[in-house]
């Protein structure tokens, strides 16, 4: 039995033909994967948004809007989430 619908990655292929779409997606694309990178840390660690807010001396509705895409942190409380989850944010310019 064949899933209804269009996966994800077509939707996408047909999205990036568009020069719009694909500057976008490239300019957001850094946010998304901290975002998806600090998701990943506190799963592995089995800690709750409540918990992480806490060690970084935040609200967890701040750790939830970072998680969900619709905060844009400063760079300073990044480092506290990093620091948080016993992890290291490095940057470098290319």
């Amino acid at each position: 039995m064949s899933k209804a619908g269009v996966s994800f990655s077509k939707v996408r292929e047909n999205l990036m033909k568009d020069p719009e779409f694909k500057a976008e997606y490239a300019k957001l694309k850094p946010r998304y994967e901290i975002i998806s990178e600090i998701i990943k840390a506190r799963a592995e660690q089995n800690m709750t948004q409540e918990e992480l807010a806490f060690r970084t001396g935040t609200q967890k509705s701040n750790i939830s809007r970072l998680e969900s895409g619709s905060y844009n942190p400063s760079l300073d409380l990044l480092f506290k989430i990093a620091n948080g989850l016993g992890k290291e944010i490095h940057i470098e310019l290319r």
